[in-house]
């Protein structure tokens, strides 16, 4: 699983965990779920997952995200240092190929615990021009994740301001975004193909009051693939995604510069229902406990960047995240370490691993970028 629970090292130098405490409150999303459903109809795999992660009274970002160790799953800033302190180097970079503005507009989307940005800012100490320069921006809906990134980054070289949403970033001067993980929270809708043709995959309700799934005639929002599926097989699509590439777009294309895509998700257009939940580190049913467990689907790489290419920007290929860390110099970096706390050298290791092994994190998650003007050449790509 990507998102499993890596070896106990006690060397992150902040695994951030966040969790708060069950309320009463939160463990009615189910019966506010089957009682809707009841009145309307079948939900959507997309309304459904929205639902889950987003409720202000019972949704997980919205009452109890819990990150890190101690909690549901873990991403990549929260395994090692060297994570948050790359995508810091390449951050700087691309300034400087940008031409080194006196001003841009630093952005992350969906900045979890505040972990990744605090690498970010303390590797880019190594390039003050670039900290006076920044414009620091969080994008966060969840109020108890914004809460720990103020925590996190009260004591940072820059502070941060918050906003709601992409498209209240200004775009008076250039921008670099990053989203680590992002794509995996915009759900996807779900397809199957059956022995008479496609229907789509929605959540029903039995007669004892459990959510199932259930398959529905196709009303709209499907467009017959263009590759052979078997039938069983289920498509996903997500315009969530779809309408992030476009936004994404938007913003690159109106102030320049570049948003760093990291997910584990698919390369190519292909069939599979990659839908999951996390509880504790464990796969449970996305059905049993809504509001509960984090919920995510693969990141869609293809559908996301040719939106941004219909959106006018331009975009790298997709590359596998192993791959774009060792050419930032991961290796190196880890290196540096091993020699500073010899003794911790088997641990910088396994962390080494556990982000760039084609087996572990190093394959199935991936880079991609989407930047503005044409010219600009980015690191790692």
């Amino acid at each position: 699983d990507p998102r499993d629970k890596p070896e106990d090292d006690g060397l992150r130098e902040q695994h951030g965990m966040i969790h708060s405490a069950p309320s009463p409150i939160s463990q009615t999303l189910k019966d506010r779920l089957v009682r809707e459903i009841v009145l309307t109809g079948p939900m959507t795999v997309a309304d459904y997952v929205t639902r889950c992660l987003h409720d202000p009274r019972g949704g997980y970002y919205a009452t109890r995200p819990a990150l890190g160790e101690g909690g549901d799953f873990i991403t990549a800033p929260l395994i090692s240092q060297m994570f948050g302190e790359l995508i810091g180097l390449w951050a700087i970079e691309t300034w400087t190929r940008l031409g080194a503005p006196e001003r841009v507009r630093l952005v992350e989307v969906g900045p979890g615990d505040g972990t990744l940005m605090s690498d970010v800012l303390r590797a880019a100490r190594l390039a003050p021009g670039f900290l006076q320069a920044v414009d620091l921006i969080l994008i966060e809906p969840s109020a108890p994740l914004r809460a720990e990134q103020a925590r996190r980054l009260a004591d940072a070289d820059v502070h941060p301001r918050w906003l709601s949403a992409l498209n209240k970033v200004e775009t008076d001067v250039p921008v670099i975004l990053i989203a680590n993980e992002v794509l995996d929270c915009l759900p996807a809708r779900q397809f199957i193909k059956t022995e008479g043709g496609w229907a789509e995959r929605r959540i029903g309700v039995t007669d004892d009051n459990e959510l199932t799934f259930g398959l529905t005639a196709i009303a709209d929002g499907f467009e017959t693939p263009g590759f052979e599926v078997e039938p069983g097989q289920i498509m996903e699509i997500s315009e969530q995604q779809a309408a992030f590439g476009r936004d994404l777009a938007s913003l690159i294309r109106a102030a320049s510069g570049a948003a760093l895509l990291i997910d584990y998700g698919r390369s190519k257009p292909e069939a599979g229902d990659t839908l999951q939940a996390l509880r504790r580190h464990q796969k449970v049913d996305p059905l049993s406990t809504p509001g509960e467990a984090d919920l995510t689907q693969w990141a869609d790489f293809p559908l996301v960047l040719e939106a941004a290419v219909r959106g006018g920007a331009d975009v790298t290929g997709c590359v596998g995240q192993g791959a774009f860390l060792k050419a930032l110099g991961i290796e190196a970096r880890a290196q540096r370490l091993m020699q500073g706390r010899p003794e911790a050298a088997p641990v910088i290791q396994r962390q080494l691993d556990r982000l760039t092994a084609p087996d572990q994190m190093g394959e199935l998650f991936k880079a991609a970028a989407i930047f503005s003007p044409r010219s600009l050449a980015l690191p790692g790509f």
